[in-house]
């Protein structure tokens, strides 16, 4: 009896694994609003642009490496212009959990900045964790996390006029 329960829960934790492991291949983030090509970016989209590292403590002040897309390359492909105008818009972040933050597009924007802001799906080399992703977003060098949001689902470019 004993061993029947090891093997049904051995069983139950793979498929555990491979439904998680599905979910997140399929999950997307949509980017949209004042944007001219609207986009829905999966795990392998994101692998298409160039990665980019950013080393974060954690609350135990452990270093942390994340890999992923700078949002001003995300944007540029979708179509956000970072000129005069973008500095009256910004982006709001939303997570699965309702969580969301804003970032004025000036802070994304190359020419004013930087510091990487990006869109992560690995921490240390490896998918990031079942609550933390598929998709995070990581500041570099910011003191506190509060921006660094957790399984983000869409990127809205906004004007705040």
């Amino acid at each position: 009896m004993k061993k029947q329960l090891i093997i049904a829960f051995i069983a139950f934790t793979g498929l555990a694994t491979s439904l998680i492991a599905q979910a997140q291949t399929a999950a997307t983030v949509k980017v949209s609003g004042e944007v001219t090509t609207p986009l829905s970016l999966s795990l392998s989209d994101l692998h298409q642009y160039t990665q980019t590292t950013v080393v974060r403590k954690d609350k135990d002040g452990k270093d942390h490496t994340y890999s992923g897309v700078i949002l001003a390359d995300i944007l540029q492909k979708a179509g956000v212009i970072m000129n005069r105008e973008s500095l009256t818009k910004y982006l709001l972040v939303n997570a699965s959990d309702g969580y969301e933050i804003i970032f004025a597009l000036a802070e994304l924007d190359k020419s004013f900045t930087d510091r990487a802001i990006i869109l992560a799906d690995t921490v240390d080399g490896k998918p990031l964790p079942q609550g933390d992703g598929p998709f995070r977003i990581i500041v570099q060098d910011e003191k506190k996390p509060a921006r660094c949001i957790k399984q983000v689902t869409s990127l809205k470019v906004l004007f705040a006029k």
